[in-house]
């Protein structure tokens, strides 16, 4: 009886057996006796733990934490878009999404982060079900692609640094920036607390394209010449969560976003490139987007450049108050975006759209620069349960655990980067309308999540510009649905 005990004890790494000190303080047992089953016991520890087989697992002693982090995502989607004249199209897909990846610490306060995940669409992950080229059940739409791959350095608290394929460094919406993306390049965080006020700094540096080569000699590629300048998106954002009490607190990080380099300076001005002039106008004549070039190839309604990045300086405010009321965390929230160069922006298109247009172009002319339509802003609310904000997302996963999530949305035509907008809701310019989304854990791995959204065009003199793959045969948009259902397992 006493060698089990002190077996139980020996296996659970403690120096001592309470029950073994209890015998001897009632004189069942002398001191000796009890330090002879303590003895016996740890040798029969010691020849077990010999003879167990060498873990085939070897991790370098440099790393001093790893995690696997990602999710599982399956989803019924109904899309539609509806152009001026009453056409349409409707998507109704069953889709699905993998990410998978590790990140942790290593010595000496430097960090790692690597994720793999299904789609190389850097907007989206999701896969549709049944639209491989080799279907029934085929596999050559569910590629792999690596969607993160970051190094970080923080050398002290209040300073990081990382380069690489990264999250994004900065305080933001999906109203500027799609929460699938991760910018390439390198970023610098600092972070500060005076008093109430958790102070807060994010520097970018990413590069947009690789335009390369940056020069070549006549006679190298088809044209007589080509150069380029790189393109980079600068970030410069500072801001501040400021906790007016325990249980309010305010937080605001004004950013601007300046872009440096067009790319490849030989693209015309209606070629769909980002160092084309944008031009954003739409080539929907009728029932299924006809035009004289249908006749040239599969029709993808990028008629006109949908991606330039010419004349773009964005300023932009995103906020939100925090409050818990009893068992409910309440976040009010917003963003406000103007280009300031989004008068040029709209000449520029102006400009390009007349030069290029000619008879069965298809191309929607614009009646005059519409300069005014510079702006973008969100308003929205949040409700949830205690420590449940972020459930929609996906960024938090808790058993009963519930977050309603609801948002109204503007966003003018040269107002923002068309790239870089979440392209799901809202997933061109010049669409306002509002967003719904009711998320509630299953489990602290499971979420069930229901979103809807319905937008329409705000200036009916221009196009819906975008890059959105979704639905690129309608543009104009004049309205907008899309109804989502989603299963999702998070580890």
């Amino acid at each position: 009886m006493l060698a089990v005990c002190a077996t139980s004890v020996a296996w659970g790494a403690e120096p001592q057996d309470p029950l073994l000190d209890l015998f001897v303080k009632k004189g069942y047992v002398t001191q000796d006796e009890a330090d002879k089953v303590n003895a016996e016991a740890e040798a029969m520890r010691t020849n077990e733990m010999a003879q167990l087989p060498a873990s085939k697992w070897k991790i370098n002693k440099a790393i001093k934490s790893v995690e696997l982090f990602g999710d599982l995502r399956l989803r019924y989607e109904d899309r539609s878009a509806e152009d001026p004249r009453g056409g349409s199209v409707d998507l109704n897909r069953l889709r699905y999404a993998v990410r998978i990846g590790l990140r942790g610490d290593v010595y000496d306060n430097f960090y790692y982060g690597v994720r793999a995940e299904t789609s190389t669409n850097p907007r989206s992950t999701w896969v549709t079900f049944g639209s491989s080229s080799s279907a029934p059940f085929g596999k050559s739409s569910a590629g792999i692609g690596i969607g993160q791959v970051y190094l970080g350095w923080h050398p002290t608290d209040w300073a990081d640094i990382t380069v690489g394929k990264m999250p994004n460094p900065f305080y933001t919406t999906a109203m500027t920036w799609d929460p699938d993306l991760s910018p390439e390049g390198a970023a610098e965080r600092f972070k500060y607390t005076v008093g109430p006020a958790d102070l807060f700094a994010s520097f970018g540096q990413f590069l947009y394209q690789d335009p390369n080569p940056t020069h070549a000699n006549a006679g190298y590629f088809s044209f007589n010449y080509k150069n380029s300048n790189l393109p980079f998106i600068l970030g410069w954002q500072l801001g501040v969560n400021y906790h007016v009490t325990k249980t309010i607190s305010f937080k605001v990080a004004p950013a601007i976003y300046n872009y440096t380099g067009n790319g490849v300076n030989n693209i015309n001005g209606t070629s769909p490139d980002f160092s084309g002039t944008f031009v954003g106008q739409g080539s929907t004549k009728g029932l299924g987007g006809n035009s004289a070039f249908y006749n040239l190839g599969p029709y993808d309604g990028f008629f006109s450049n949908e991606t330039g990045i010419n004349d773009l300086l964005i300023l932009d405010v995103p906020w939100e108050l925090n409050a818990k009321v009893k068992n409910l965390d309440v976040r009010l929230f917003g963003d406000y975006a103007q280009n300031l160069n989004g008068g040029d922006r709209a000449r520029a298109a102006f400009g390009a759209q007349s030069a290029a247009a000619f008879n069965g172009s298809g191309i929607s002319l614009i009646p005059s620069a519409q300069t005014g339509d510079d702006k973008a802003y969100q308003i929205g609310l949040a409700i949830g349960n205690k420590n449940s904000l972020g459930l929609v997302s996906g960024s938090v996963c808790k058993k009963n655990a519930w977050e309603l999530r609801t948002y109204w949305q503007h966003v003018e035509q040269y107002s923002l980067d068309p790239n870089l907008i979440d392209s799901d809701f809202f997933a061109d310019l010049n669409m306002e309308g509002i967003y719904t989304a009711l998320a509630y854990g299953l489990s602290d791995n499971f979420i069930a999540t229901i979103r809807y959204g319905y937008a329409s065009r705000i200036n009916d003199k221009l196009g819906t510009g975008g890059s959105n793959q979704d639905i690129p045969q309608v543009n104009p948009y004049n309205h907008y649905n899309l109804l989502q259902l989603d299963l999702t397992m998070r580890f």
